[in-house]
């Protein structure tokens, strides 16, 4: 068993195999999956698991880069917004339109579906290099 804070298989292999600038994507509940992009579907139940809960398990194995995030979070869902800068102080953050995060979304290696509930609780993380 793992000792690590992640214990989903399937997402613990996508990290695992990412290269420098791959993206992954963590999503809320109704964040669309592009064809062709693997989904990765944690929900359970509304809320279950939550957005920023996952983010913070994927950043616990994950070296990120830069973190896209739609432009509409910080007006429309400021505690996502505000979860995000807490958990990735010394991470660039762009901001694009959402419709833009989505085409993004469809170059991703995965997208991790979570429970949240709230709008554009959403954010594309680009994975960087350890050394």
């Amino acid at each position: 068993m793992k000792k690590t804070a992640l214990l989903h298989g399937a997402l613990s292999q996508v990290i695992a195999a990412l290269g420098h600038g791959e993206m992954l994507v963590i999503g809320d509940a109704g964040l669309p999956v592009p064809p062709g992009v693997q989904c990765i579907d944690l929900a359970l139940t509304k809320n279950i698991p939550g957005f920023l809960d996952t983010l913070r398990v994927v950043l616990s194995e994950m070296q990120v880069e830069k973190a896209i995030v739609a432009q509409e979070t910080a007006l429309l869902s400021p505690v996502i917004e505000a979860g995000i800068v807490a958990l990735l102080p010394f991470t660039a953050v762009e901001q694009v339109p959402h419709e833009e995060l989505k085409r993004l979304s469809g170059a991703a290696r995965a997208i991790v579906r979570t429970g949240q509930f709230t709008p554009y609780a959403n954010i594309i993380l680009v994975a960087g290099v350890v050394f």
